[in-house]
């Protein structure tokens, strides 16, 4: 038998495809249009999902005993469908600025604490049901007409089962979910006036949505007895895929965004990560919660560096180019595509200081290494008092593959760091959780044995510490000096 973890992102979806030891065997991949202008930013959910069903169909071709397939995606976006599951309209992604002002009328009236306290999240109009609130007025036609809402992980299920379920973790980006009692909150569904029986149905991460549907099966090629799993928001799935199942451990999601993901054994202190603009959000355990601290830009920004300065260098040539095993003693504001948490301010920019006739390009290049590094601690240090107790982390992603980068942050961060050989830590986590639904794994434990590999490890410095920490403290100052400026 077959599993597949099928991973849908802003920009393109893949299906990777295991065998029953863990074993990569293939993976396909589409990507799609986004539509950004200054009023908003879209994506058209039926190009989406004709792209879902290409990766399907790809594989379910080379592999026809694909037994499972698990569904993970990206959070936030929504959209509103008929009868026949037909999308009403293109799909606001996050970065989308209308519902700001639906925001500020669902805290005017619950208040900012009180939301948080409920669903985990700081108050923000990035999430789902100050959009929903913004179709309904703006698009009374489109809302009327709605006979369902789905995230994109849910609606992705609904056309290949028939069967309208969300993951506990995904409805959670709507900022209409009970964390506590794991449903939806009528209280903010009706402050918002939406109406949750649209909603699907909330189910625990990893629930078989049962076998797909006879068109879909037709559509894709897949077997008629192959499992539809309702898994997650990508960054669960990612956590599970770096095998993090408690508090001693943490993720640090080294790809295009920088993703920090810690543990809690229970709920954390809600005040201290709504101050942070820190999500709470039920884990695949029962009982456990993770957490996202990130930055836009991480893999990007070094990207950015290498495409800019590095021309006619390698990312391998370019770090050798620095020659030493110091800090560059720059200073990278890494806010190149706005700030995320602990800020939430998407006006930010970036930031490069301390630039003199001698800076070369490789000095650079490494400073947007240590930018990214010194956010981390940022994030770190700002979820202290929330009930952190990680020891480590498992890092996943292209960023893993970087020896410098991967010493780096354990210097700066003073912690154990461990590079695990999967990129593609969701579509992993996505098809362990499969297996377990299809009975190919016991437990966890199970899955993470066959499926997750470490690479190495990298330990911190002390003398490396001390010397960025110096830095590190001047760093500290520069988004509130650069901030008014820009």
């Amino acid at each position: 038998m077959k599993i597949g973890g099928l991973d849908i992102g802003t920009t393109g979806c893949k299906l990777t495809v295991f065998d029953e030891n863990g074993n990569q065997l293939g993976k396909a991949y589409r990507d799609y249009p986004v539509y950004r202008a200054v009023s908003g930013h879209e994506i058209d959910i039926s190009t989406m999902m004709g792209s879902v069903y290409a990766v399907i169909g790809e594989m379910a071709a080379q592999y026809p005993d694909i037994g499972g397939i698990g569904v993970t995606s990206f959070g936030e976006t929504f959209v509103m469908t008929n009868d026949a599951g037909e999308p009403l309209h293109n799909a606001m992604l996050y970065t989308d600025p209308r519902g700001a002002e639906q925001c500020a009328e669902l805290i005017e009236k619950l208040g900012a604490d009180h939301i948080a306290d409920v669903t985990g999240l700081a108050p923000h109009e990035m999430y789902s049901i100050s959009k929903m609130m913004w179709i309904k007025r703006y698009r009374p036609d489109v809302y009327a007409a709605a006979r369902r809402i789905h995230l994109i992980e849910d609606f992705v299920v609904w056309h290949l089962t028939n069967n309208a379920q969300i993951d506990y973790s995904l409805a959670t980006r709507t900022m209409a979910f009970d964390i506590h009692s794991l449903t939806w909150s009528k209280e903010v569904f009706d402050a918002a006036g939406i109406d949750v029986s649209l909603m699907s149905r909330p189910v625990p991460t990893g629930t078989s949505a049962g076998t797909i549907n006879p068109a879909a099966s037709q559509q894709t090629g897949l077997n008629k007895n192959c499992v539809i799993v309702s898994v997650s928001h990508d960054q669960v799935s990612a956590a599970v895929g770096a095998g993090a199942f408690d508090g001693s451990v943490a993720v640090d999601g080294a790809g295009t965004v920088e993703c920090l993901t810690p543990i809690y054994d229970s709920i954390p202190d809600i005040p201290v990560m709504a101050k942070g603009y820190f999500s709470v959000v039920p884990y695949v355990v029962p009982g456990k919660y993770v957490a996202y601290a990130f930055s836009y830009t991480g893999g990007a920004l070094i990207q950015w560096a290498m495409n800019t300065f590095g021309k006619g260098e390698t990312n391998e040539s370019m770090e050798r180019s620095y020659g030493r095993d110091e800090p560059t003693g720059l200073l990278v504001l890494p806010h190149f595509a706005g700030a995320a948490t602990p800020y939430m301010d998407t006006g930010s920019k970036g930031a490069i200081l301390g630039l003199t006739a001698a800076s070369t390009a490789a000095d650079i290049y490494r400073a947007c290494m240590e930018g990214v590094a010194y956010e981390m601690r940022l994030n770190y240090e700002a979820l202290t008092g929330s009930g952190i107790c990680f020891e480590k982390l498992n890092a996943t992603g292209g960023g893993a593959r970087s020896k410098l980068w991967m010493q780096m942050k354990a210097d700066v961060l003073n912690l154990p760091i461990t590079a695990l050989k999967t990129v593609d830590a969701g579509t992993v986590g996505s098809a362990m959780l499969t297996g377990i639904a299809v009975g190919l794994f016991r437990d966890l434990d199970d899955a993470a044995a066959h499926m997750v590999q470490e690479m190495e490890t990298y330990y911190p410095r002390m003398e490396m510490h001390k010397k960025y920490t110096e830095i590190y403290g001047r760093y500290r100052a520069v988004y509130n000096a650069v901030r008014p400026l820009m």
